[in-house]
């Protein structure tokens, strides 16, 4: 029987994005003209209204300047990663 994996903790990646803009001290609209993201898709991330892209998310990370992985990792909060994450 395979095991499907747990549920990625959705709420802990907003929270990140949340903290880490804060971090910089920028409004949505610094991180729009950063990431070359929307602020209404910025803040319906933040806002749980949507998840974004993979792109949207590679974009967040280089914007940002942390590695996509750093970015990412909250996703696995409340659960272990796979072996050799």
């Amino acid at each position: 029987m395979i095991t499907p994996p747990p549920d990625p903790d959705l709420a802990a990646l907003r929270l990140e994005l949340a903290r880490l803009r804060a971090e910089h001290g920028w409004s949505y609209d610094q991180l729009a003209e950063r990431s070359g993201l929307s602020r209404r898709t910025l803040i319906e991330i933040e806002q749980g209204r949507t998840i974004g892209t993979l792109a949207t998310w590679h974009a967040l990370a280089h914007a940002l300047g942390v590695p996509f992985a750093s970015l990412t990792e909250a996703l696995c909060n409340g659960h272990t990663p796979p072996a050799g994450a």
